[in-house]
């Protein structure tokens, strides 16, 4: 089966549930269309909004797993795993990602077609830019290839339709059949070699295939209790997932941790995986995470971010002294930069910096906003996803940019063109040479 045929055969199949009839099915063509540049306008008329939100209905909507069969495993499996001790950082388990090589191959450029063509009723995503920080020293050689890694908060389907009320965004924009290719698109457009992502509440029936197709293995760590399972019909628990480049990197071990705060578990996890790059023979460890929300849990985040520092620390440090493995930690944290949880990160014995600083004039301030939507309890616009690196083993190449508030528009996010309330973060680093190297 040639590319083309493989891409659509497998977008035709994840775009039916069979445990839920779909709202209506995006049209799909394996033909060739102009690909239209960043900012372009798609075009075709904008679906129109429901209004079911003015009238306050409370419609339920399909996603993926309707039965009460699966409430009740899905449930029974958040038990499980809420009365499970918390994982300790030393338990640290070899990967096994040979059950990837058993999916169809997919071709990364048919894909993004495909998922333009399906998205050709919609208006294009904000243009965004790759920034080169001023006063940064690229250590990009042939030998030493620069490594892009993704952050991004997707916002789960159950909470994006039945809990998060964004009073401002048509509930049409948020349909899985629709929205899926737009999260797709925003991945196979800066082809990122790592992926992390938080509320994923689709990876077994849509992330992990395709991500497998596109050359990825991925690693998904469910809430043990998600808010996902209080909705109806909800697709089982969200949680937090990482894809990395099978052609680039080899996994050395994988960690899954369960947050504790003051010696009791939490509801929050971490994903934590060494990998070994294939081109310079370096190691590097990265984690993904996502810690409480709300106002009135800054000392639980806290303590959630002194814990994770924590297992990083013995994690990156068994062989040697303090950050030995360069570390990259993705997450959101849902803190501003003035809370404490934030200040524990920045003053690491890890050393850790955060990269999006370096988009400011003076490399020390935080953008304006990363997540921005408007609720019934106001609008709110905050900084609150990071991405921490090693500063004396890693140097940030090239940054993607914040969308402007004229980009993002007056209903904020998420919307027609944008499928999260939180904005993606992208990073190329590449590794420091080494003092012996340099001797």
């Amino acid at each position: 089966m040639n590319p083309a045929r493989r891409c659509t055969a497998v977008l035709n199949q994840l775009c039916v549930s069979p445990r839920a009839a779909p709202t209506h099915r995006a049209a799909l063509s394996p033909g060739p269309r102009h690909r239209p540049g960043a900012g372009a306008k798609r075009t075709g008329p904008r679906p129109k909004a429901s209004g079911l939100l003015a009238t306050g209905a409370t419609p339920v909507y399909p996603m993926g797993a309707s039965s009460s069969s699966n409430s009740r495993f899905f449930g029974t499996l958040a038990q499980t795993l809420n009365s499970s001790p918390v994982a300790q950082a030393g338990v640290y388990p070899e990967d096994t990602p040979d059950q990837d090589l058993d999916l169809p191959v997919l071709d990364p450029d048919q894909l993004l077609r495909e998922c333009e063509e399906a998205l050709r009723r919609r208006p294009a995503r904000p243009r965004r830019d790759l920034v080169y920080p001023s006063g940064t020293v690229s250590c990009r050689y042939k030998h030493n290839p620069c490594i892009r890694i993704m952050q991004w908060n997707i916002l789960a389907q159950a909470l994006g339709e039945g809990k998060d009320g964004f009073i401002r965004c048509p509930l049409d924009a948020l349909n899985w059949q629709e929205r899926k290719y737009l999260i797709l698109e925003e991945i196979l457009t800066y082809r990122p070699d790592i992926v992390c992502l938080q509320e994923v509440d689709h990876y077994y029936d849509t992330f992990q295939p395709i991500m497998a197709g596109l050359g990825y293995h991925g690693s998904f760590l469910a809430k043990p209790w998600s808010p996902c399972l209080d909705v109806e019909q909800n697709n089982g628990p969200d949680g937090c997932a990482m894809f990395f480049r099978r052609s680039r990197f080899s996994p050395h071990g994988l960690a899954h941790l369960r947050l504790s705060a003051m010696m009791l578990p939490t509801n929050q996890v971490a994903i934590v995986q060494t990998l070994k790059c294939r081109v310079t023979g370096r190691q590097l460890c990265v984690a993904v995470t996502h810690l409480k929300a709300r106002s009135g849990w800054e000392r639980l985040r806290s303590a959630q971010g002194a814990d994770l520092l924590q297992s990083l620390h013995n994690l990156t440090s068994s062989n040697a002294g303090p950050a030995a493995v360069p570390l990259v930690v993705c997450g959101d944290f849902n803190a501003e930069p003035s809370e404490d949880v934030y200040r524990r990160f920045s003053s690491s014995a890890l050393g850790l910096n955060s990269a999006y600083k370096l988009l400011s004039s003076d490399g020390q301030t935080e953008p304006a906003y990363t997540t921005w939507k408007i609720r019934p309890s106001g609008e709110s616009c905050s900084t609150l996803d990071y991405i921490w690196y090693s500063r004396d083993a890693l140097s940030v190449d090239c940054l993607l940019d914040i969308p402007t508030e004229e980009q993002i528009g007056p209903d904020r996010l998420p919307s027609y063109h944008y499928p999260s309330d939180h904005l993606s973060l992208l990073c190329d680093f590449s590794f420091k040479e080494e003092p012996h190297r340099l001797m």
